[in-house]
């Protein structure tokens, strides 16, 4: 192993790629596919000095540094601006080094880019540990030899002997001494090395309001929308129109990856409609000039523009996820289990309402995944993901049937989360190649239980080659899940952006269309009774009309939900479940990804006019628009439908609750509680998020299309643990 210590100096004549005939250059380090190093932006220059130092541990040097230069657009994918290759064969070893390196494009190899100024120092690790080795093993020879040959001699005094013994027993002490620390400083790189991409803490950012914004329409006001980006982490906040005043009211997370802190780059646009978006100026918070801990109130100056934005940030160390060897992190280890089921016992309600559980996932093996590389094998590696928690396996190369034996711990904040494993096939010269993927919502997980699960698309939508064996323990308290179900749903900050799919606006056009006609058809039955097209009917409903009105009230709404809830409960346990599994939809999933695959041609040409941008950005609304609408009428229906038992139970609760309420409070009460509530609301509490109870309960239940993709696809019986120990013994 080998240490490699880079100064970043300065980069020279950089390539303009901004409008402004500037650019707002930063630099990434790279071995092999993976990224190791990412300088801090420094905007507007084209001679750029970062003076930034990185230690870099390499495995060997047949790995040449790639260094990669890239123009910062917030907002936009960052412009290439040329890359260079650093050859650690031709360093000399314990010497420092400067580095000139000349910026190409590979597509463009007679441009000049400029140049980046490296210093370099590379160091032998592992070389110089086996060299003290081999000293010590020697000088330990030696001695005992020594001793051997004086005690061998029949003239020795006693002194002398104690005196050789107390000697070589020091030496042997000292010796393992050293090979203690040692070895502990190898753990120590290594847990580095394995925690390096876990998060450190959380940044709670929440964007109250802006003041005097720059007002970029014709009309004199703007739509201003906000972009925060920290990292690799973004967040894009609502837009409100027609106003240099905004009131936000949102709130969102970061995670830290860094113990420095980091600094968030904040931007503020103005929407624009068939058009790229104005800009209406930038600010920075620098996270590591604040105290943990602590909620901070930040007036932000808006730099290359006018106004001001006002954010709380707040800033908490977390240990909230873990990774470890399967050996270490024992299963029958039932003092830590008991610890656990404590924190989340009943008794606990009230303390600490975000912890809401704990979730431990053992990825074991898989087995049979598809061959992604030219040799036949693949070089498999898993990406574990809990909403915006990510953690990911070593690699295993060469491999059709790796095993990981790793365990993954997160703490959960949402019940109704679902767990992602994700395995890709690691490629050296380009992004990893998908292999596969299973989505387990955490309430249909069974404790204890190692289960193949059968890997999917990336739609989700059919089976792909391999399984992967997991093995999965909840553990939650109930009381806080029903709490947390009631308030916002956390929003996921690193997701694909919507692109335009003809096959996705079909879907969703048929998926409101059967909502909407539900609708119709119940009208078309009301007309019926009407129009008396039968009889019977007709008089059994203007029966019912008038029995209904002449002895309403308005419990009996809640309590003629909750008799639909039971009812459907009851066929469902008495076998006679009602629910249809939606093959249309399943179809038309599985043509959309035929289509995304098309899509992904596609999009690699440039170079559309505006009128086509903006016929592309009304279309993906629409798109959206359907799919909101279809979503919301199939989580209706599959709350009555018990598709999820938990939140189903949770419905009827409230209703029950409800029921009672309404039963014995006069409704002109409830409503004068509920209208001062609204009216003192942001005098009680002025920095409040405003939400909506029923809407965050609803966002829990899924749609069908995520019914289909968290269903669970049958194994096939040769993968069976059973059937290979019987074909073994055959």
């Amino acid at each position: 192993m080998y240490q490699l210590d880079i100064t970043l100096k300065r980069g020279q004549s950089l390539a303009a790629r901004d409008r402004g005939g500037t650019s707002d250059p930063y630099v990434k380090f790279k071995i092999g596919r993976k990224e190791v190093f990412r300088s801090k932006i420094i905007h507007k220059n084209l001679n750029p000095v970062w003076e930034e130092k990185t230690c870099i541990l390499v495995d060997h040097l047949r790995e040449p540094l790639y260094i990669k230069v890239f123009d910062y657009d917030f907002g936009l994918q960052d412009d290439f601006m040329g890359s260079a290759f650093l050859d650690l064969t031709q360093l000399e070893l314990n010497r420092p080094t400067d580095v000139t390196l000349t910026l190409k494009d590979p597509h463009y190899p007679d441009h000049d880019l400029g140049i980046i100024l490296l210093s370099v120092v590379l160091t032998p690790k592992e070389g110089e540990h086996r060299d003290v080795q081999s000293s010590i093993h020697s000088f330990l020879h030696w001695r005992i030899c020594e001793i051997k040959t004086m005690l061998m001699r029949k003239s020795w005094k006693r002194s002398s002997k104690e005196l050789s013994e107390n000697e070589v027993v020091g030496s042997y002490v000292s010796v393992k001494s050293f090979f203690w620390r040692f070895q502990t400083q190898s753990l120590r790189l290594s847990d580095v090395h394995r925690k390096s991409h876990l998060w450190r803490g959380i940044v709670s950012i929440t964007l109250i309001e802006g003041r005097d914004l720059k007002a970029m329409d014709s009309n004199g006001l703007s739509d201003p929308y906000v972009k925060f980006r920290l990292g690799h982490q973004k967040y894009k906040s609502k837009i409100m129109p027609k106003t240099l005043n905004p009131q936000w009211r949102e709130q969102f997370d970061f995670h830290l990856y860094e113990e420095r802190g980091g600094i968030i780059d904040i931007t503020a646009w103005d929407k624009d409609a068939g058009k790229r978006d104005d800009f209406i100026g930038r600010c920075q918070v620098d996270l590591s000039a604040l105290s943990r801990e602590q909620t901070h109130k930040l007036e932000l100056q808006l730099e290359e523009g006018e106004g001001h934005l006002v954010l709380l940030v707040t800033l908490t160390a977390s240990a909230t996820v873990s990774i470890s060897d399967l050996s270490i992190n024992s299963p029958e280890d039932q003092k830590e289990r008991e610890e656990i089921l404590k924190r989340y016992s009943p008794l606990r309600i009230f303390h600490n309402l975000k912890d809401v559980g704990f979730l431990q996932v053992k990825v074991i093996r898989a087995e049979g995944l598809m061959a992604a590389d030219v040799t036949g094998k693949s070089d498999p590696f898993c990406v574990v993901e809990l909403n915006n928690d990510r953690l990911l396996t070593h690699t295993v190369y060469k491999n059709l049937n790796p095993e990981w034996n790793k365990v993954f711990t997160f703490n959960i904040k949402d019940i109704h989360s679902v767990l992602e494993v994700t395995v890709y096939d690691e490629d050296r010269d380009r992004s990893a190649d998908f292999l596969g993927k299973v989505a387990i919502p955490l309430l249909s997980i069974q404790n204890g239980e190692q289960k193949a699960y059968v890997l999917k698309n990336k739609q989700l939508t059919g089976p792909t080659k391999g399984v992967i064996y997991l093995e999965i323990d909840v553990i939650f308290n109930a009381v806080k899940a029903s709490l947390r179900t009631l308030i916002p749903k956390e929003q996921k900050y690193i997701e694909e952006e919507n692109r335009l799919s003809k096959q996705l606006l079909l879907r969703n056009f048929i998926r409101m269309k059967r909502c909407v006609m539900v609708l119709v058809n119940a009208a078309y039955y009301v007309n019926s009774c009407f129009d008396w097209d039968s009889p019977p009917r007709s008089l059994a409903a203007f029966v019912l009309f008038l029995f209904v009105v002449w002895n309403f009230e308005l419990y009996m709404i809640p309590l003629v939900l909750l008799l639909l809830l039971t009812w459907n409960y009851f066929l469902i346990i008495s076998g006679k479940d009602n629910r249809q599994r939606d093959t249309v939809v399943e179809d038309m999933l599985e043509d959309e990804e035929e289509e995304d695959d098309k899509d992904d041609k596609d999009s690699e040409k440039k170079g559309f006019i505006n009128k086509i941008y903006a016929i592309q950005e009304v279309c993906i609304s629409v798109q959206n628009i359907l799919d909101e609408v279809a979503s919301f009428g199939e989580r209706i229906k599959n709350t009555f439908n018990w598709t999820v038992p938990f939140l189903s139970w949770l419905a009827i609760v409230a209703l029950c609750a409800f029921t009672v309420i309404l039963y014995f409070i006069p409704l002109r009460y409830i409503v004068l509680v509920w209208g001062i509530n609204k009216f003192t609301k942001k005098l009680r509490s002025p920095y409040a998020i405003d939400n909506n109870e029923l809407l965050d309960f609803l966002s829990r239940v899924p749609s069908d299309v995520q019914v289909v993709q968290y269903q669970e696809l049958k194994p096939d019986p040769s993968h069976s643990p059973c059937k290979r120990k019987k074909n073994n013994l055959g």
